[in-house]
């Protein structure tokens, strides 16, 4: 059995190695946002170069979902962190042997490279995760490691700018392989699945199923607090908290940058308040979470994030350094929230598959985001584009969250079908029809739902 003393170690190498990977991912791609930006000065320079590297990791997330599920996690994310290190060290080699010609084809490629290797390290985190962090630690866990990875995120931007106006872009890149470097080292001590593991099937806020090594699952379901809810929407409204943020993190140097004139100290004090504002929403989250849910507090917080989104461009360099921590504050709390809906529902078999269905299909939706809010930005200014992706977000978000709730209030009012006969009854059919392969009669809800999402 997992010992609690290894249960916090496992959690606390898994947040570290998420952290350093996030920042390692995104330091590469931000420092080159911001050479575009001043290069070429137009949003869409900027939407070109994310969606360079979101393509692949949208075509090819949900099938590393699927390999997660069928090999062994931890192998997957070390190989992830040494291919990105082999991939961020090759580049500054090339340029420091002295080739000659135009570096932008080596760049492109690297880019590339270590987009693919994204791809598959999203699904495969998230599937080691709901494989390794007991059940009543997840909600806990999500929380730090939503606020590590969007951190991460946030941070690569004060990074990579204050490195390349100081040290330029080669030394940046062996920082950025360290990072690589460090994430593996993390998760190789981690060590092994040995013993019984506890994993969870859970459907709303704490309920469980335990799986036992080589053994079936035992229900502990008690008194329900919540219906089960369909997984399709559950991606959907996890997903698109990453349109939002890949989007914002395109428009923010257009606007500090291009529009406000500003040099890199300025963006990386606003990307440092958007950090405080994350590590504010970890605490404020324990609250939120408990008093509104879940499910509330994601939709609260994503409408909320819309609303700050749409006035963030109408008052300078002030309005962007109030509002962005305020933003990260709320959308903070959605994300951990929306991430623990979709980790609980989810089967510990099925995770990869999930996390990169949503990985996938956010990272689709960015793309005809991203050319919608360039264009915008463009041609009409940069609150347009701002405006779009607050719509945008906000509308799919409410949809999403209308599913939501007409599932959870329609099963929990259906006096014929308690939540312990609608899962027996599952069971039964899922039998009946010589389904394999299927824990838990919950586990076969989330195959049709992530196909139909």
């Amino acid at each position: 059995m997992i010992t609690e003393r290894h249960a916090r170690r496992t959690a606390r190498l898994l947040v570290s190695a998420a952290f350093v990977t996030s920042l390692g991912n995104n330091v590469q791609l931000i420092s080159g946002a911001l050479l575009v930006i001043r290069a070429e000065q137009t949003m869409m320079s900027v939407g070109w170069l994310f969606i360079a590297v979101a393509i692949p990791q949208a075509v090819l997330s949900p099938f590393f979902g699927r390999l997660a599920d069928r090999v062994d996690r931890r192998a997957l994310w070390i190989f992830s962190d040494v291919a990105s290190t082999v991939t961020a060290l090759a580049l500054p080699l090339w340029l420091w042997l002295g080739h000659g010609g135009d570096a932008g084809p080596p760049v492109y490629l690297a880019n590339l490279a270590l987009a693919v290797l994204a791809a598959l390290f999203f699904p495969v985190s998230s599937a080691l995760i709901k494989e390794r962090i007991p059940p009543e630690r997840l909600r806990q866990f999500n929380a730090h490691y939503e606020m590590a990875t969007q951190a991460g995120m946030l941070l690569s931007a004060t990074v990579g700018g204050l490195a390349v106006q100081t040290v330029g872009a080669v030394p940046l890149l062996l920082v950025n392989a360290g990072t690589f470097v460090v994430s593996a080292v993390g998760v190789a001590a981690v060590g092994r699945r040995e013993g019984t593991l506890s994993s969870a099937v859970g459907h709303g806020d704490g309920d469980a199923v335990r799986a036992q090594a080589g053994g079936t699952p035992t229900a502990v379901l008690g008194t329900p607090r919540s219906a089960p809810l369909p997984m399709g929407r559950l991606i959907v409204l996890f997903a698109q908290g990453s349109v939002v943020v890949t989007v914002f993190n395109a428009l923010l140097p257009k606007f500090v940058l291009g529009d406000l004139h500003q040099g890199a100290g300025t963006f990386g004090v606003v990307d440092a308040l958007g950090s405080f504002g994350f590590l504010l929403a970890t605490a404020a989250y324990k609250v939120s979470g408990r008093r509104l849910g879940d499910l509330g507090t994601a939709v609260a917080g994503f409408l909320l994030c819309s609303v700050l989104f749409v006035f963030q461009p109408h008052f300078g360099v002030a309005g962007v350094l109030l509002l962005v921590p305020a933003g990260a504050f709320v959308f903070g709390q959605a994300r951990i929230a929306s991430r623990n809906l979709l980790m609980a529902e989810v089967g510990p078999d099925r995770a990869g598959r999930a996390f990169g269905v949503a990985n996938g299909g956010g990272l689709a939706a960015t793309v005809v985001v991203m050319l919608l809010a360039a264009q915008l930005t463009d041609r009409a200014g940069i609150a347009y584009g701002f405006a779009v992706t607050a719509v945008l977000s906000a509308v799919t978000t409410a949809v999403a969250a209308f599913g939501l709730s007409r599932a959870r209030v329609g099963a929990s009012h259906d006096p014929r079908r308690p939540r312990e006969r609608h899962l027996a009854d599952r069971g039964d059919a899922d039998r009946g029809r010589g389904v394999r392969g299927v824990d838990h009669p919950a586990v076969a809800d989330v195959e049709a739902d992530v196909a139909d999402a």
